[in-house]
C-alpha cells in the first residue's frame, strides 16, 4: 500500500449459466440452436459488498443458408464499483456440415462490434488521493473483435474462443484511469449421456484466462429430467497452467460453488436462476451471487430442429 504497482485481474464479465447460451463467449455457437432465439440474463455478484458487479446481456441469435450460416447480435451491460463497459457485437459463423443430416458441426465465427469503455471519479474515495485525481466521468468508445471455432454433434461439443483482440491494440486514454482491455481466451467442452429414457447427464468444463488474472476453471454437472428441467451446479477454482510470477504469491485457489435450475416453462421458453456461494477468501463477506436468464424461441417457417439442442 506504500508503494506503486501493476493490477492484475480479469476484466470480462463473469457468468454461472454461459452453458445455456455459449454466445456470451463463443461467437462461432451463433445458430447453434437452429431457430431464432432471444435470450437474456441478469447478474448480481457479491452482494452486500458496496460496489459488488453488476452485469445483464441481451443476445438474439438465427440461422440462414439452410442451417450453414448462424447470426447473432448481442448486447451487454456490465458494472464493477466505479467502472462500467457498453458493448454490442455483430457475430458470424459459418458452420460445416460433418455428416449428411448435418446433426455434427464444425462452426468458424467471428464477431464484430464496439466497447465503450467508462469510468466514473465521484464513486471514487482513494486514501490518498492524487492532485490530478479526476471528477465526473471518463468514457471512450474502442473497436473490438472477436473469433472461435466450435463443435457438436448430438452428444458432444467443443469450443474456443478469443475475445478484446482489436480493443487491446486502441490505446483508451493517456492518464490511465481507464483500464486497457486485454484478451480473454476461452476453452470449454461437453458431453450428454443418457442414464434412461427420462434422463440425462451432462458434465461439462470451462477454462478462462486473460494472461492478467488467475487461470480459472469451471467444473459443471447438470442432470436433464423429462426434458423440462435442467438441475445441478458448478465448482470454480484458480488452476495453474503456466508460469505468472506478477501474481501475489500466496492467493487462494478456491473461488465459489453455484447451484442451478433452468426449466421449460413452455415448450418455447426457458427460465433459469443460479445462486453463487464463496468457497474462498470472501466467504462470509458477501451474501451470494444471483443469477437469472430468460430463454424463448420463435418457430419459424425455416427452423430446423433435425437434433435435440441441449446445450
Amino acid at each position: 500500500m506504500l508503494s506503486t504497482n501493476w493490477l492484475y485481474a480479469q476484466q470480462d464479465a463473469q457468468q454461472s449459466q454461459y452453458m445455456f447460451n455459449g454466445i456470451y463467449i463463443n461467437p462461432a455457437y451463433a445458430g447453434y440452436k437452429e431457430n431464432l432465439n432471444l435470450h437474456a440474463f441478469y447478474r448480481s455478484q457479491w452482494t452486500g459488498i458496496d460496489g459488488g458487479p453488476v452485469s445483464m446481456s441481451l443476445a438474439l441469435d438465427a440461422i440462414a443458408n439452410d442451417g450453414n450460416v448462424g447470426l447473432a447480435l448481442q448486447i451487454s451491460n456490465d458494472k464493477l464499483g466505479a467502472q462500467s463497459n457498453l458493448a454490442a457485437y455483430a457475430n458470424y459463423a459459418y458452420r460445416l456440415r460433418m455428416n449428411a443430416d448435418g446433426s455434427s458441426r464444425l462452426a468458424l465465427g467471428f464477431g464484430i462490434g464496439v466497447v465503450q469503455l467508462g469510468i466514473n471519479g465521484n464513486l471514487l474515495n482513494p486514501n490518498d488521493p492524487e492532485p490530478d485525481m479526476f471528477a465526473g466521468t471518463q468514457s471512450t468508445i474502442v473497436p473490438d473483435g472477436r473469433v472461435g471455432v466450435y463443435y457438436s454433434d448430438n452428444k458432444f461439443y467443443a469450443g474456443l474462443s478469443a475475445d478484446n483482440l482489436i480493443s487491446q491494440y486502441i490505446k483508451v486514454r493517456q492518464d490511465g484511469y481507464i483500464p486497457q482491455p486485454k484478451p480473454h481466451y476461452y476453452l470449454t467442452a461437453g458431453v450428454l449421456l443418457p442414464l434412461s429414457e427420462d434422463i440425462k447427464f451432462k458434465p461439462s468444463i470451462l477454462v478462462k484466462d486473460d494472461r492478467g488474472g488467475p487461470t480459472s476453471l469451471d467444473i459443471n454437472a447438470f442432470i436433464l429430467l423429462g426434458e423440462k428441467l435442467w438441475v445441478g451446479g458448478s465448482y470454480r477454482q484458480r488452476v495453474k497452467l503456466y508460469s505468472k510470477d506478477y501474481l501475489q504469491r500466496d492467493l487462494s485457489s478456491l473461488n465459489s460453488a453455484v447451484a442451478a435450475l433452468e426449466v421449460f416453462a413452455m415448450k418455447n421458453l426457458r427460465v433459469g436462476y443460479s445462486y453463487d456461494f464463496s468457497v474462498g477468501p470472501l466467504k462470509g463477506y458477501s451474501g451470494g451471487t444471483h443469477e437469472i436468464s430468460i430463454g424463448f424461441y420463435f418457430k419459424t417457417s425455416k427452423s430446423r430442429m433435425l437434433t435435440p439442442r441441449y446445450f
